[in-house]
């Protein structure tokens, strides 16, 4: 059995030991990861909440655009730079908290590995700050940056990610080889060519063996960008083989031992269907998956009371009839003995139970559709270790509510289920 797992019998997966993986401390590293929407976010601050708790000394690295990182952490706001949560080290631990800043961290790569002078160049350049702020893949490619950062610097001993929200979970893994094929790709050294030749011959090869290229070039990207570009070249030209060794570096980080991903779902067909191909990358990818988080499952402390059953009681009472009566009283009753107005207070009894009788219908159905949702999930995965997290009836807000969430967390399966 592995470590972080608890084995519960052959009909379910065996559930997700979550403070056993936050207490070891060969675990450094924790990536939450899984589609957009389903509280990778919370997921992570309630884990480092807890960790701290725990006395691990945390860092939690977010790339959420919402910003409720830090309001839930009682912090004004969350920049590149890790900040202390002080108030949630009461276990004898310690809890940081950073929100990328994709810019920032590409301006910090350029300016510690070029010179002031080179550095100043690119960082001016329009076709850099239109990289740097948008280009695609660049956030992911950052976000393993910033990792890889934190993991040289040893000052924490577990660092927590939540991965961009992305369209699909498996950017977070693709976008950094993407962008350092880019980066020192066919394009890019077609570029860097004039300025490595250097001199007259540079300016003969440019002019001759490149006009018809970059003519071309000019009325695509329009020549301005494209000069734009080329300054871009010239002056990163030292820098683009460590984009790609330092994507492969973190990649491998991601790969060895002290590294544990969390994969995030909610108990719906779309958000199970991306958590079950990210299970299947990282086992490609031969990456640690320490199991599945299940966030926002419903349960209920009646479920004795089957959908069938409520909504058959509520239809008996619509229609006048009397439920679960002794033998033989079906349809008696003591009118003369009746106060004057029972017929109206009985009739409102009645259809407020049966209003009720159809939300637990309701809630017995969602239930069960969701029990099937996880069926199918466990039926292509049953190795897969699960925690499940109780929908909760509003938004986490607090460190309190942090803190409840790490609970559920620990205990792995909802409340009421």
């Amino acid at each position: 059995m592995s470590e972080g797992v608890d084995t519960v019998g052959l009909d379910t997966p065996p559930r997700l030991a979550v403070d056993r993986l936050l207490d070891d401390r060969e675990t450094r590293i924790i990536v939450c990861c899984g589609a957009g929407g389903v509280g990778k976010t919370t997921t992570a601050a309630a884990l480092g909440v807890r960790a701290a708790a725990r006395g691990r000394k945390v860092v939690v690295l977010t790339i959420d655009p919402a910003r409720r990182l830090a309001q839930s952490m009682g912090i004004d706001s969350l920049d590149n730079t890790p900040r202390r949560v002080r108030a949630a080290g009461e276990g004898g631990g310690e809890l940081h908290a950073m929100m990328l800043d994709m810019k920032r961290t590409f301006d910090e790569i350029v300016e510690a590995h070029a010179d002031a002078e080179r550095a100043r160049a690119i960082l001016a350049n329009p076709f850099y700050q239109s990289l740097s702020a948008g280009f695609a893949g660049t956030q992911e490619y950052m976000a393993m940056e910033k990792l890889g950062q934190l993991r040289a610097r040893d000052d924490w001993d577990l660092i927590i990610v939540d991965t961009p929200p992305s369209r699909s979970a498996l950017d977070f893994l693709d976008a950094p080889k993407r962008l350092g094929s880019f980066l020192d790709g066919k394009f890019i050294r077609v570029l860097m060519a004039p300025a490595k030749v250097g001199g007259r011959a540079g300016m003969k090869f440019l002019n001759v063996g490149m006009s018809m290229m970059t003519g071309t070039l000019s009325k695509l990207m329009g020549a301005s960008l494209l000069k734009d570009v080329q300054t871009f070249v010239a002056a990163m030209d030292t820098m683009f083989g460590g984009f790609r060794t330092r994507a492969d570096a973190t990649f491998r980080l991601l790969q060895a031992p002290g590294t544990a991903f969390l994969v995030v779902a909610a108990p719906e067909p779309d958000a199970l269907r991306e958590a079950a191909y990210f299970v299947e990358r990282l086992a490609a990818e031969r990456m640690p998956l320490a199991g599945l988080v299940l966030n926002r499952v419903h349960g209920s402390g009646a479920d004795q009371l089957s959908a069938e059953r409520a909504l058959a009681a509520a239809e008996n009472l619509e229609e006048g009839g009397i439920v679960d009566q002794e033998s033989g009283k079906a349809g008696l009753r003591d009118t003369a003995a009746e106060p004057p107005g029972a017929d109206d207070d009985t009739t409102a009894v009645d259809r407020i139970t049966a209003g009720l009788l159809r939300l637990h219908a309701e809630r017995m159905q969602v239930i069960a559709r969701e029990q099937r949702t996880r069926d199918r999930f466990t039926s292509l995965h049953p190795e897969v270790a699960v925690a499940e997290v109780a929908a909760l009836p509003g938004d986490v807000h607090d460190l309190a509510g942090l803190r409840a969430i790490g609970e559920r967390l620990a205990a792995g399966v909802p409340a009421g289920a």
